[in-house]
């Protein structure tokens, strides 16, 4: 009767989970709940069975329900590969899985670059709505003082790019059994990107330019912005990938977790790149500099 029940495949079936429900009714919530934060930041109604839901905290709700939900699914997961359930196969789909979402956060970040490109090499452009009224005909528009590339975007730079070598540090004291070297070069990364969002909510705050003045504003930081939420994220799963590596969790042979925030955190590396160069550089060029 055993030998009827056994395993004699490489897969995993999971056991039925709530993860999948839960996590669609705060996507739910939250979607519905950033409406109605909207409304309430505008100052309108949002007016619904005879309430007024304009408020922000159907937001925080939903959002506390997803984030319970990815801890809840996640810890699942880990326990999974405790158990023994990732074999080679398993773990090849895992893989395939986290190279399908960088694929589709390339997509994501090729809207803004492109929004960014569509007003800045097309100023002039009359298929766009009184388009050259919003750039004075001209990129940067008239009257916008641009940040010194040079100055905090090069401090940034320099940041990422040696927050990258760290994690490759520590993937190669995983790789050779170096519990110590692993632990150094995670814990430097976290520190280099929380250093990195630090520097950059201040470049925000002293910007000589407001997201709803211009075109220029708009592009600058929704591009910017949306990076910089990435290495927010980024900078959690390697605090999570850190503590995972305090309990010794990794081993040579298993750690996809940890390949899976290394892989993430040089596709934000690389974003920065065209982020500096295009943005920053380019897009700036021939401005007055703040």
């Amino acid at each position: 009767m055993a030998d009827a029940h056994s395993k004699h495949h490489d897969y995993h079936i999971i056991d039925p989970s709530p993860w999948p429900f839960v996590g669609s009714v705060g996507a739910l919530v939250m979607a519905f709940g950033a409406i109605c934060y909207m409304k309430y930041v505008s100052g309108t109604q949002m007016l619904m069975f005879g309430l007024d839901w304009a408020s922000p905290w159907l937001f925080f709700i939903g959002l506390l329900i997803v984030l319970y939900t990815m801890f809840g699914w996640w810890s699942d997961t880990v326990k999974e590969s405790h158990e023994g359930h990732h074999t080679r196969v398993v773990s090849i789909h895992l893989r395939y899985g986290m190279m399908m979402f960088i694929a589709s956060e390339v997509m994501f970040f090729v809207a803004w670059f492109w929004a960014f490109f569509d007003a800045s090499l097309f100023p002039n452009e009359v298929h766009q709505v009184a388009r050259a009224e919003f750039t004075g005909g001209q990129w940067p528009p008239v009257g916008i003082e641009v940040l010194d590339p040079l100055h905090l975007p090069l401090y940034n730079t320099v940041i990422l790019l040696l927050s990258g070598t760290t994690v490759t540090w520590a993937h190669h004291a995983l790789l050779h059994g170096d519990r110590k070297g692993l632990v150094n070069g995670l814990t430097l990364t976290v520190l280099l990107g929380i250093l990195f969002s630090c520097v950059q909510a201040y470049e925000y705050i002293h910007a000589p330019f407001a997201f709803k003045d211009s075109i220029y504003g708009a592009t600058f930081f929704m591009a910017t912005g949306f990076h910089g939420f990435h290495v927010f994220v980024g900078t959690i799963f390697l605090l999570v990938c850190l503590i995972r590596a305090l309990r010794g969790d990794f081993t040579p042979q298993k750690h996809f977790g940890f390949e899976a925030a290394a892989w993430y955190w040089h596709f934000v590396d690389v974003v920065w790149l065209f982020l500096f160069f295009s943005i920053y550089v380019w897009g700036g060029w021939g401005a007055p500099l703040h």
